[in-house]
């Protein structure tokens, strides 16, 4: 087992975030992590088949009493019916306050999963297995857990930690190419936002890293947990600069709304999201034309889309970006950037900008 270590500190605690190949089938290194007997895990239909046999193996083998819950795959299916179906599977297996959920599965499933967990009895314990890239590098760390609705994405949620995070790279030997994709823009993000020396690692390392190699992935994955580690640490339930990490994220997730969690995959809608933002920071000179194309041309590079998707007006996008949890007062208040690596939040941007950025 090739394994490396990170760990998120907070106030009252710290929690690890391990990361390398074959972690699933050591369960050696996560069943300390479960202190009750009863555990629930939830899954999708398309990792359930290849990962939950001995995950159950070996929880049936330590003598713990096992529920399952195996859900649709997809972001149409991070509803408040499935996270009734969630409680409704607690319910089913008895669970005390010291069960554990366990999150096998990508975005979707640790939301869904978290949020059921934090829900139960006021908070239960659980454990992120994440099966994606981007599970690994971003929602499976810090504590985000929610639901959608249909007027917005993840408007119905709650801060709830995890008590470790399993982030093992063979998961990543089943995933489709377009997953991988759009796991790296969450990785770009990182770079565009905090560390102009990761950005240019990631523009010398795309054909490796869309390779899948074992160490180039790593690598990614940690030095991107570790900037979403730092933030986190400082600014847990984002109440400041927390808030650096939603850069493309207003207008990817209006994007995301407007086809009805179907069409875009949240990285994908987040990629558009990102050269949204830095375009409007160009437009408001906070930073360079230059910059801007050199973010378009790595999200290209990684084979993402940069372009706004037909059949949505500018009025209606910005309508949703509204109702996003980022605006404040009913202003707007985005993530924009001075250029790679610098981020900033800014409020009270004039909205004739943002429909001008949105009709280019």
């Amino acid at each position: 087992m090739n394994m490396q270590t990170l760990h998120v500190d907070l106030a009252q605690r710290r929690y690890p975030i391990h990361v390398g190949s074959g972690l699933l089938t050591n369960k050696e290194l996560w069943l300390p992590y479960l202190r009750g007997k009863q555990v629930l895990v939830i899954s999708d239909e398309n990792v359930a088949p290849h990962y939950l046999p001995p995950i159950d193996e070996a929880l049936q083998s330590d003598g713990r009493q096992v529920g399952q819950l195996v859900l649709p795959p997809g972001e149409q299916e991070k509803t408040m019916a499935r996270f009734s179906e969630a409680l409704h599977a607690l319910a089913m297996l008895r669970a005390n306050r010291d069960a554990c959920v366990i999150a096998l599965g990508g975005g979707v499933v640790g939301d869904l999963a978290g949020f059921a967990a934090a829900c139960w009895m006021r908070g239960i314990d659980f454990v992120q297995m994440p099966t994606t890239l981007l599970a690994m590098v971003d929602s499976s760390v810090g504590g985000k857990t929610a639901v959608d609705l249909p007027e917005g994405k993840n408007l119905v949620g709650a801060f709830h930690q995890p008590r470790a995070v399993i982030a093992d790279i063979t998961t990543l030997s089943t995933l489709p190419q377009r997953e991988l994709s759009a796991g790296l823009a969450e990785v770009v993000k990182y770079g565009a936002i905090f560390d102009e020396g990761f950005f240019a690692w990631l523009e010398d390392h795309t054909t490796d890293l869309l390779a899948r190699r074992d160490e180039v992935i790593i690598e990614a994955i940690l030095r991107s947990c570790q900037h979403k580690a730092n933030v986190v640490a400082r600014d847990e339930t984002e109440q400041g600069d927390r808030a650096l990490l939603n850069f493309g994220h207003t207008f990817g997730h209006a994007l995301e709304t407007a086809t009805e969690y179907g069409s875009l995959l949240h990285g994908e809608a987040v990629s558009i999201g990102m050269l949204l933002a830095a375009r409007l920071s160009a437009q408001l000179r906070r930073s360079t034309v230059h910059d801007s194309d050199r973010l378009g041309a790595l999200l290209r590079r990684l084979q993402l889309p940069v372009e706004l998707p037909g059949g949505h007006t500018p009025a209606y996008l910005l309508e949703l970006m509204r109702l996003d949890k980022k605006s404040l007062s009913g202003a707007l208040r985005l993530i924009l950037w001075r250029g790679i690596g610098h981020a900033e939040i800014v409020r009270d941007i004039p909205e004739s900008n943002v429909l001008a950025v949105l009709r280019a």
